[in-house]
């Protein structure tokens, strides 16, 4: 069973998350993330001003998940952007429960009315994720950043949360 936790709970479970970062930051990161901070720093920060979670499966790192662009208040937090990376060896069912739990985590605990996911559009293995687990595609922005110096377009999905005041 997966578990949800601070990286900086073991040192190691930070270092791992930064080795996954490192990995995969290539089909996380667009050419404005790191804006000259090193590798590091960046990820240190993304950390610290993020809600960010490690994802530990007998002691070892699987993955990470963060929520950043928050919408709402103090009072009341509306809506927010999830990032997930996992280790090749985990991807699959596995993923597919994480995201699950995950997200109906971020639904009871923090109230949040929707989740959303910002998705290169080559990336089909993420796509076929989110929308096992709930979320349907919502736009599509075009040109929305730079990637390896070419403009990118971005698909934008979410998952609302289902409750006896909120049914579509």
């Amino acid at each position: 069973m997966p578990k949800f936790l601070n990286p900086f709970e073991k040192p190691a479970y930070f270092e791992q998350a930064l080795f996954l970062y490192i990995k995969y930051s290539r089909f996380l990161d667009d050419d404005y993330a790191q804006n000259g901070q090193s590798v590091y720093d960046y990820f240190f920060n993304l950390v610290n001003n993020t809600l960010f979670f490690v994802v530990v499966e007998d002691d070892i790192v699987s993955g990470f998940i963060y929520l950043d662009n928050f919408t709402g208040n103090d009072e009341k937090l509306h809506s927010a952007e999830v990032t997930t990376c996992f280790d090749k060896r985990f991807w699959g069912g596995y993923t597919k429960a994480c995201g699950k739990i995950f997200l109906e985590h971020c639904f009871e605990k923090y109230k949040f009315e929707k989740i959303k996911a910002l998705v290169y559009p080559e990336n089909f293995r993420v796509k076929t994720l989110l929308k096992s687990i709930g979320f349907q595609k919502e736009a599509l922005l075009k040109h929305e950043t730079r990637k390896n110096n070419k403009l990118q377009d971005i698909e934008v999905y979410a998952c609302i949360r289902k409750d006896e005041k909120n049914e579509d």
